[in-house]
């Protein structure tokens, strides 16, 4: 869980296995049978794609990174996404993301993998690139695979993992035929067995405890990527990667990788005095390199070099708004900052400065020398920028708002339901992205994103924003406008327990309040979810491909009961029951970044605002927000951001698990940090686990999905936007989207070296090191020009 972007692990699942049961879930209405619910990604990767032959060889590429990671072992529990950085660079991975966010099988070290026999057990076989070694010339092999099971199945308490996920289903590894071939055999089914040795490291790290424990934190001497960890130096900030002698794959184009510690308020800055090539960058730091670079309409580029897909405004053939003085990313009037400094105001400043009242001609000569000197440091700036742009794309991962219900208000679901039938999504969404040139649709699964297997828009199964009808629910759980907060001798409270509210005596035909079911067709600002009445018979998406939108009351609770008044006179009235005010502790970080967060935030309370639910803002500190106050449950509302991964079975199911007791009499959560679940939803996740048919787990995964929805303990709002800035020149790497990124084809464009498409390339700037070396290829399985998903990314251009 994040609010700035670094992801969670899986951990293991500590209840018992549920017995999966017949559910009365509904149907999905909408979508033939031929359509994919999963569709395409919202954007592509931005990378600016160049052929290997086009990459200049060597040069040092220094990349801006959070943090210097306190260890290099991913499977522990203070890893953190430099680790995984440094972990794609340097080990190995038996399958990697492509960019629909769908695991492909990583050819430099796998030849194949499948499964060979389901009864009576599960048997994975992996046969090895007999190339792979790892880099003290030794063998990838079995026991690689041993030693990692060993260590994260659990059994072993001396080793301290973070995660065991997977591992803990296997009931043995043992060489196949060859040196070349591991089987795996599961003691249980386990669907997501390609998310297993991703990394996988050497039997050095793994064969006992102690080198688990403490001989991966600070250093790797074995490794087999196309890069090798050469020096972690914390006093300097630094990771220095260089080029594995023994890769035996496509050579890495650069020689060295500098990961470099940068906080993200100084990126700018060290951009601008050529301390770093490469950075992810907030949308204030975007816009300001934008506007010193200029429009990226200079360089046309291949299937990942555009930000978007489909309509984004980001690409060449968006509309101009030259007009307005920048780009969708720069935003209106943002071509120069005191660009607009009138004639008229620099004539009076200058007749001041040279008038004959002294006083103020000092005063005013001394403003003019510090405004010559600020353009004069903002020209300076914008030249140094302008060897940049930024790259954008869409991260794999969104932001959510979560709803504790635990305790007081939220805790009834009906409440839980009347804040998000509040929601304008698409508005915060638009609010987010809009602004950066990127498509701004809200999210519709809380399992996957637009693109991935899983994914299919099962909002519906909760409903659209509706005032009336989210009124009508909080009016059903008691909650009624108008009256005292508190009791006082002789007074009544507000809002008697499970009060329905008075209906108003306007007239008799009509009183004012609105009841649900009835005159749908005039349902308030976004319209209501849907008309058709309630099916019993409806049943969820059928197993694969087949999805249809969820009917109106399709799942019982998402909306009041037919015939529930909302209480009339009740819009943006405060609510109240029992003498107590509905208020809720909105929780937000205060750091930096975080400004993001906040202008959502009060776009949420101003939709709350108008059904009646009052909200108290309390920012507080990065490092506070989620021990002190997500994980302990110090919160009603809150918001941040979860991954979407490619493994929704098992790394989802620990966020949504139904929080049970554990054996001191305290709450196992896991990382359900909403306190909502249901048994429903458990045994939906352990079917999708055991369900080895790609498009059934795919159907399970969305049923589970639409019961989340309904529980409504998270709401799902936008995929984070993903900024990059880059040097003009750099190729095959910026914002990724889903794809993992591929170390060894990132450099520098060659001197003179064209664009992927044919156009002229910007004169780049001449790599550290000569040009020399191969210039084959880059692996046929994972190449731009042959990747069979890359067609979600090839609508648009930079």
């Amino acid at each position: 869980m994040s609010h700035d972007g670094v992801g969670p692990r899986a951990v293991m699942r500590s209840v018992a296995f549920l017995t999966a049961g017949a559910l009365a879930v509904p149907a999905l209405a909408g979508c033939s049978s031929d359509d994919d619910p999963a569709g395409r990604p919202l954007a592509g990767g931005d990378i600016a794609r160049a052929d290997r032959a086009r990459v200049a060889d060597g040069g040092t590429l220094r990349w801006g990174v959070d943090t210097v990671p306190d260890t290099l072992n991913t499977f522990q529990a203070d890893a953190d996404a430099t680790t995984t950085r440094i972990a794609q660079a340097v080990l190995p991975s038996m399958f990697r993301m492509d960019s629909r966010g769908r695991p492909v099988r990583n050819p430099d070290y796998l030849e194949s993998a499948e499964v060979v026999e389901t009864e009576p057990k599960q048997v994975v076989l992996y046969k090895l690139n007999q190339q792979a070694v790892w880099s003290d010339g030794r063998e990838i092999g079995a026991a690689d695979f041993a030693a990692q099971w060993r260590a994260l199945s659990g059994k072993d308490s001396a080793y301290w993992t973070a995660r065991n996920a997977g591992y803990d289903r296997i009931e043995k590894i043992e060489r196949g035929k060859g040196a070349l071939e591991v089987k795996v055999t599961f003691n249980r089914t386990y669907a997501d067995w390609k998310s297993l040795f991703a990394p996988l490291y050497p039997k050095d790290v793994m064969g006992t405890p102690d080198s688990f424990n403490d001989g991966a934190r600070k250093k790797l001497k074995v490794t087999a990527g196309p890069f090798k960890v050469k020096k972690v130096a914390r006093e300097d900030d630094e990771v220095t990667l260089t080029r594995n002698a023994r890769w035996w794959g496509e050579p890495a184009r650069l020689s060295t990788i500098v990961l470099r510690e940068v906080p993200r308020d100084e990126r700018v800055a060290a951009l601008t005095a050529g301390t770093l090539d490469l950075a992810e960058i907030d949308a204030t730091a975007a816009r300001r390199i934008s506007v010193a670079a200029g429009p990226r309409g200079t360089r046309t580029s291949g299937s990942e070099s555009g930000g978007t897909s489909g309509s984004a405004s980001g690409s060449a053939s968006a509309p101009s708004r030259a007009d307005e003085g920048g780009t969708p990313l720069m935003g209106p009037g943002a071509a120069g900052r005191g660009a607009g400094r009138s004639a008229a105001k620099a004539l009076r400043s200058w007749a001041v400065a040279n008038g004959s009242d002294e006083e103020a001609a000092d005063k005013e000569a001394a403003a003019r020398e510090k405004r010559r000197e600020a353009a004069a440091e903002l020209a300076r700036e914008r030249q140094a920028l302008s060897g940049f742009e930024v790259r954008k794309s869409l991260e794999p991962a969104y932001t959510q708002l979560a709803l504790n219900g635990a305790e007081g208000p939220l805790a009834d679901e009906r409440v839980r339901r009347a804040v998000a039938r509040a929601l304008d999504r698409r508005d915060l969404a638009e609010a987010v992205l809009k602004p950066l040139g990127l498509p701004a649709e809200p999210v519709g699964s809380h399992l996957a994103l637009a693109g991935q297997t899983a994914y299919a828009d099962s909002s519906g199964a909760l409903g659209d924003q509706n005032a009336k009808e989210a009124r009508a629910l909080l009016a059903d759980a008691g909650w009624v406008p108008g009256g005292p907060v508190e009791k006082k001798k002789g007074e009544k409270a507000a809002g008697g327990k499970g009060e329905k509210a008075a209906s108003s005596d306007k007239d008799a035909d009509d009183d004012g309040t609105y009841i649900v079911g009835e005159d749908d067709g005039d349902a308030e600002e976004h319209g209501d979810a849907g008309s058709d009445g309630d099916n019993g018979d409806d049943h969820l998406a059928q197993d694969g491909a087949q999805h249809t939108r969820l009917k109106r009351g399709s799942v019982p609770g998402a909306y009041a009961p037919l015939g529930t008044a909302a209480p009339a006179r009740a819009e943006s009235a405060p609510l109240a029951k029992d003498g107590k005010a509905l208020t809720l502790d909105f929780v937000l970080p205060s750091g930096t970044g975080s400004e993001v967060l906040s202008t959502v935030a009060g776009r949420i309370t101003k939709m709350l605002e108008r059904v009646g639910i009052r909200t108290e803002i309390t920012k507080v500190d990065d490092e506070s927000y989620f021990t002190d106050h997500i994980a302990s449950g110090e919160y009603d509302l809150a918001l941040y951001s979860w991954p979407a991964t490619a493994f929704p079975a098992t790394d989802a199911r620990p966020v949504y698990a139904k929080p049970v007791p554990a054996a001191d009499g305290s709450l196992n959560i896991e990382q359900n940090y909403t306190r909502v679940g249901t048994d429903q939803v458990d045994q939906l996740f352990d079917q999708a686990l055991a369900t080895l048919d790609d498009a059934k787990r795919a159907g399970l995964i969305r049923k589970a999905d639409a019961r989340i929805w309904a529980a409504a303990g998270s709401i799902p709002l936008y995929q984070r936007p993903q900024l990059t800035a880059a040097r003009k020149d750099l190729a095959n790497v910026g914002a990724f989207g889903f794809r993992t990124p591929v170390y060894e084809d990132m450099g520098y464009l060659k001197k003179g070296a064209r664009g992927p498409a044919g156009t002229p390339g910007e004169k780049p700037a001449e790599p550290p090191a000569s040009v020399s070396a191969s210039e084959s290829g880059s692996d046929p399985d994972f190449a731009p020009s042959s990747d069979a998903d890359s067609d979600a990314d090839s609508d648009a251009e930079s």
